[in-house]
């Protein structure tokens, strides 16, 4: 059986004494600093029944009473490590102590993960080595984010293995992402703990800053088992930084670049006793290149934590964002100015998400997390003026003057226990529930939807030997369509163990369901012209995928290919009687989306991390009979879904420097000016962007980042232009910390 499964899954031998006692372990990080949130299991030599559940605080630590005088493992799991053989950490890389005759201290330091064994959260809601997660994940570390430098979330997401991302124009146009074929809207996206995509899935990835951040996971493949509506075909999750120095720490910086560029940022962190804090802002702000064409974004946000004791725990997290967007609208397709920009048109986002988590250990091997959350979403977008230039051959002036808005609120409680059953199994439970209330649509006008959701779900893990499996099942009572569940299994087995070259080759397989709900409009939609439907189903995927992963080079190098099948079904369409133009939304659309996925990850060092990837998708539209353009009738791909598309990320996160190399590679895409100027496709295109920082000394650090290296002229929607090469640098400074 295995005794590490994860980000360091190792069996440590704990000398016992005289008695029993408490015993305290210790994560540190290769730089030594803390780690939090790290999962700690006691074992007794000999024994798969866990002695005892913990997680790391603020401080690293994780405190067990009554610790039984035998000797012990101890297996740590914490995302962004990985497992070692326990030859490999005895010795220097741990200690141990005696505190008082009954108190013992062990200090446990990590290393970075060979990539087949790095531990992600996200596949399963709980720490667990990728390989035995069932599905296709990447991730970015807290290192490389810094690195990159992002402007918004969707400058990170491109350079992730399957990952399409859409940005319609320059600095805060609405950024869309596709995955294997799926719409815009089968995206779960969840920041700290708290839904932030619109009821339905709606949401724009072009204004999300990243700033603080410890981790982004994306994970491919219907999720809806564990994450219900929306998580069609991935699931995207970020988590906020938590203070961990005992001295204050204070962080700010500046930089600046073309486009009259400017970004500016500060932040104060650190953890004494039973409190850690990290409270943040940041403000950037660009006037683009053309017309109208301006951007800017003010973040603020915080991590409080509080330690109730060894075993309960409160977590307070928040973020607020506000952002104003010039929108030039569709007018440069192909390189080619076909109309005017648009001159007026303006969009605002006002965004608060706040939630507060308790987490307890115990009774026996149980962890129980509560968590309360709120979101508030606030979106605005006017044209007041009708301009003369912007006119299509079909429907002559385009430029009506309107004002929509988008005012919807999302609070809930979740509930999430994990029963650690033995060293190879894990059980976890939950339930949900959640109020999504909002208005969209005109202003003088809007629809309003009320739905009051119910969840509840459950999943099984066993990782025996060659073998891990999972099987979990979701009930959900949703506000609009009623009653479904939610069914996932997936299986990975080693057939071969390897050597020291092939160092294994695992195959994996998994069948899941996704849904995704009304967006409200469709739902609740009022208006002279469209009836409400509140009988509408979830859409819904069903998704299969098959795979194999070959280690190499004893797990310094992964070379993975996945094939994948999505059905999609009920998707939900405008119908409208072409006599008196009323209609409703039904679900009568279906397609389907299949392809390959290849995979490479290595780390030839342990500074150094490369992840590269290629994507075949192969998309048909099987039914639409409200198609209202040729290029959305039965039998044509589904638009904005290249054939052929592929990413790169190169980083090197070094003591005293570091940077990063990424690329995306787009093909050619259907895709619709809908407007009757004859445009059926975007050009195929490649985006390389490089950044890097160099520490002048502890205190300071220089950084430059440069989007768009190669000044390629491209559009990711078309219509859209998108930003040339954008040079940005500047320097950050700390005080205090350790």
């Amino acid at each position: 059986m295995r005794f590490f499964s994860g980000v360091f899954a190792s069996v440590v031998f704990v000398s016992a004494w005289a008695s029993a006692g408490d015993l305290t372990v210790k994560v540190i990080n290769p730089r030594s600093a803390p780690v939090v949130g790290a999962q700690v299991v006691l074992f007794q030599t000999g024994d798969s029944t866990p002695v005892g559940v913990n997680i790391t605080s603020a401080e690293g630590t994780a405190g067990f009473r009554d610790v039984p005088a035998k000797p012990l493992h101890v297996r740590v799991l914490a995302p962004g490590f990985a497992a070692y053989l326990s030859e490999e950490i005895l010795g220097s890389q741990q200690s141990f102590s005696i505190q008082s005759p009954t108190v013992q201290s062990f200090t446990v330091q990590l290393h970075l993960a060979p990539v087949s064994e790095s531990v992600v959260v996200t596949a399963t809601r709980s720490p667990v080595p990728s390989e035995e997660a069932g599905t296709s994940v990447a991730d970015l570390s807290g290192g490389q984010i810094e690195t990159m430098n992002p402007v918004a979330a969707s400058d990170g997401l491109r350079f992730l293995p399957g990952a399409i991302v859409a940005t319609a124009g320059q600095r805060g146009g609405l950024g869309s992402l596709f995955v294997r074929g799926g719409d815009s809207r089968y995206n779960k996206v969840i920041v700290d703990g708290v839904p932030v995509d619109e009821p339905g899935g709606r949401f724009n990835f072009g204004v999300v800053p990243l700033t603080q951040a410890d981790r982004l996971e994306f994970v491919r493949g219907a999720q809806s088992t564990l994450y219900g509506s929306d998580a069609m075909t991935s699931v995207v999750q970020v988590w906020t930084r938590a203070g961990s120095t005992q001295t204050p720490e204070l962080r700010f910086g500046a930089d600046g670049g073309n486009f009259d560029t400017a970004h500016g940022f500060v932040s104060l962190s650190g953890a004494r006793g039973i409190f850690d804090y990290n409270a943040f802002a940041d403000q950037f702000g660009t006037n683009g290149k053309g017309p109208n064409d301006d951007y800017a974004n003010s973040l603020q946000g915080a991590n409080l934590g509080f330690k109730l004791g060894d075993d309960a725990s409160l977590r307070f997290r928040t973020r607020h964002s506000n952002t104003h967007t010039g929108v030039q609208g569709e007018w440069n397709f192909n390189g080619q100015s076909l109309i005017p920009p648009d001159l007026d048109q303006r969009a605002a986002e006002n965004d608060l998400l706040a939630s507060t988590e308790l987490s307890v250990v115990g009774p026996s091997r149980w962890q129980h997390r509560f968590t309360g959350f709120e979101y508030n979403h606030r979106s605005t977008n006017i044209d007041s003026v009708m301009e003369s230039g912007r006119v299509s051959p079909i429907f002559g002036n385009i430029d009506f003057p309107f004002h929509d808005v988008t005012n919807i609120n999302r609070a809930g409680f979740e509930y999430q226990g994990d029963y650690v059953e033995r060293s190879w199994a894990q059980t976890t439970i939950g339930y949900e529930f959640e109020d999504e209330n909002g208005f969209v649509g005109d202003v003088n006008a809007p629809s309003h939807g009320l739905r009051l959701n119910h969840a509840v779900y459950g999943q099984q893990l066993i990782s025996l030997g060659r073998l891990s499996a999972i099987a979990g099942a979701r009930f959900v009572h949703n506000g609009s369509f009623g009653n479904t569940g939610v069914p996932r299994v997936a299986v990975a087995f080693r057939a071969l163990r390897g050597g020291e070259v092939f160092s294994g080759t695992q195959l994996r397989f998994s069948y899941a369901t996704g849904i995704k709900e009304p967006v409200l409009e469709e739902s609740f939609a009022s208006g002279p012209f469209v009836i409400p439907n509140p009988n509408l189903k979830a859409e819904e995927n069903r998704s299969f995928e098959t795979g194999v992963q070959q280690s190499l080079f004893n797990g310094r190098y992964t070379l993975g290919a996945t094939y994948y099948h999505n059905l999609f079904r009920n998707q939900i369409a405008f119908s409208s009687d072409p006599n008196t133009f009323i209609g409703q939304y039904v679900n009568v659309n279906k397609s389907i989306a299949h392809g390959a996925e290849v995979e490479f990850h290595g780390r030839p060092m342990s500074r150094l991390s490369l992840d590269a990837g290629y994507n075949y998708t192969s998309t048909q539209i099987l039914a639409a009979p409200f198609a209202f353009d040729p290029l959305l009738d039965p039998g044509r791909p589904l638009v904005r879904r290249p054939k052929h598309s592929g990413s790169l990320l190169l980083t090197y996160l070094g003591s005293r420097w570091g940077g990063n190399l990424g690329g995306s590679f787009i093909g050619r895409r259907p895709d619709s000016d809908f407007l009757g100027f004859g445009i059926n496709h975007a050009a195929g295109y490649a985006r390389v962007d490089v950044g890097g920082w160099y520490a002048v000394n502890s205190r300071m650090t220089a950084y430059v980042n440069v989007e768009n290296a190669l000044n390629k002229h491209y559009e990711e929607v078309a219509g859209y232009p998108a930003l040339g090469l954008n040079v940005r640098g500047g320097i950050r400074f700390r005080i205090g910390g350790e």
